[in-house]
């Protein structure tokens, strides 16, 4: 809240300078803060009585934004990039997917394998499981499974992630 928005009886003013201004009524606040060509600006509401301060709202929001953006750079996104295998496949084919799933992690993402099973393929779900727990295997220098293989419809799928 700034300037006019503010409608408390009594607030506690804080000075451009940073320096304690006292408990005022929020009238007197404002014409201080209007004498020195400022804005009041409601800092601390939950307060009792609530904080004031005499600040250039642009500038302070422009501060804020500024804040905003650098913890925003300093943040790390981690994307989940797939893998998906059938049961049937060979080991040079399977080796390809390892060094991709390897590259994956490398760079911080989290992996998710995907085993998919069409047609009668559905029969022999529990003989293809060990694909999943090869793939873990070639793989535990880097990785460690986050997420154990689990059917999902069609689908097994199991989350590897950076090993720390």
């Amino acid at each position: 809240m700034i300037n006019g928005q503010i409608r408390d009886k009594e607030v506690r003013v804080i000075g451009e300078n940073g320096d304690q201004l006292g408990i005022m009524s929020s009238r007197e606040a404002m014409k201080l803060a209007q004498e020195a060509e400022l804005d009041l600006v409601k800092i601390a509401p939950k307060a009792q009585p609530p904080v004031c301060k005499i600040i250039d709202y642009g500038k302070y929001r422009y501060e804020l934004a500024r804040k905003e953006k650098e913890a925003k750079k300093k943040q790390k996104t981690v994307e989940v990039k797939e893998v998906r295998l059938s049961p049937n496949i060979d080991t040079n084919d399977l080796n390809t997917k390892v060094n991709n799933a390897k590259k994956f992690i490398s760079k911080g993402n989290k992996v998710k394998v995907t085993l998919r099973f069409r047609g009668r393929e559905m029969a022999h779900v529990q003989q293809s499981k060990h694909i999943l727990d090869d793939f873990a295997g070639m793989l535990e220098d880097v990785a460690v499974v986050e997420k154990p293989a689990k059917m999902e419809g069609r689908s097994m799928s199991m989350v590897l992630t950076v090993k720390r």
